[in-house]
This record gives structure tokens, sequence and C-alpha cells, in this order.
């Protein structure tokens, strides 16, 4: 199976896994997906789609045991404040369904802003674009492919 996300790293020739896993319409968290394809939450990077109040929207990659800090996020995107978008906008702005939402091939690009933290893994998963799906890729691919800004977004991390 291959999603748009997956024919970005192929035309980039970058290298990647797909893992797929049975999908739990009850449970669309992290830690599930991180359990279900043998890897630990912080190794599991959800993306959560939001609008600055200068910059619309834009995207934030954060381990799936963490929470975003929403000021962190709005100094790192040069905004005031951000905030969440609706669920019933994800998919009309990104064409992906929640527990879909993938950084890789959105309908439209918009900024990407990845926690730190992705740095200290070797590999990290993202959503392919398709719920049941992860694609396994190195940190730096994911900056490259989608040009991505490192930065510290969670609670607790040290801005």
């Amino acid at each position: 199976m291959k999603t748009n996300a997956a024919r970005i790293l192929d035309g980039l020739q970058f290298a990647y896994e797909l893992r797929e896993y049975e999908v739990d319409e009850t449970d669309l968290s992290a830690k599930n997906v991180a359990e279900k394809v043998g890897m630990p939450d912080e190794q599991i990077f959800k993306t959560l789609v939001l609008r600055g109040d200068k910059t619309g929207v834009i995207m934030a990659c954060i381990p799936g045991a963490a929470e975003l800090d929403l000021k962190f996020l709005a100094a790192a995107s040069g905004n005031k404040k951000v905030e969440m978008v609706s669920l019933k906008e994800v998919q009309p702005l990104t064409g992906y369904i929640r527990g879909g939402v993938s950084p890789l091939g959105p309908k439209k690009r918009y900024p990407v802003f990845l926690d730190k933290s992705a740095a200290k893994w070797q590999v990290i998963a993202v959503s392919a674009g398709i719920r049941g799906c992860q694609i396994i890729l190195s940190p730096e691919h994911l900056v490259q492919a989608v040009n991505a800004q490192v930065c510290s977004i969670t609670r607790g991390s040290n801005n």
C-alpha cells in the first residue's frame, strides 16, 4: 500500500518503512498506535493542525506521550497565539482524517514544527496519511521532506 506520504519519500529517495496496524476506532491515541507498531510512544509523533493569529495554518509534530505547549509553538512560529483547528476543519485543510494526519503530503503545504526530542531517536514514526499505517523514518529525512523547523514545543521541554 502506497500513500501520498510514501510517494513523496520515494521521490526524495529517502529510506522508510511502512508499518500497518489494526485500527481501533474507539482509541486513536498515540499510546495505542505505539503498542500496535511495537515502539515507545515517545517515538511515535502525532501531527496536530493549528492556526496562528499571524501565519494561519501550521502543523506540529510531537511525541505521542507529550503535550503541546501553545506558547512555545506560538513563539517558534512567529505568532502571538496559536490554537487547535476544529475537528471539522482538519480534513478540508489537510485532506486527512483524524488519526491519519501526516506532515507529509497534505492538500496544501503548511509550515511544520517538529519537537526537538525527535533528534534523540535514529528513527521516528509519523502517520502515513491514513489510519492504520505509520511511516518509520529518520528525523533528518522528515525535516528535509517537509522543511520542518525543529524546536521545543512540548510541555516540560526546556526552551
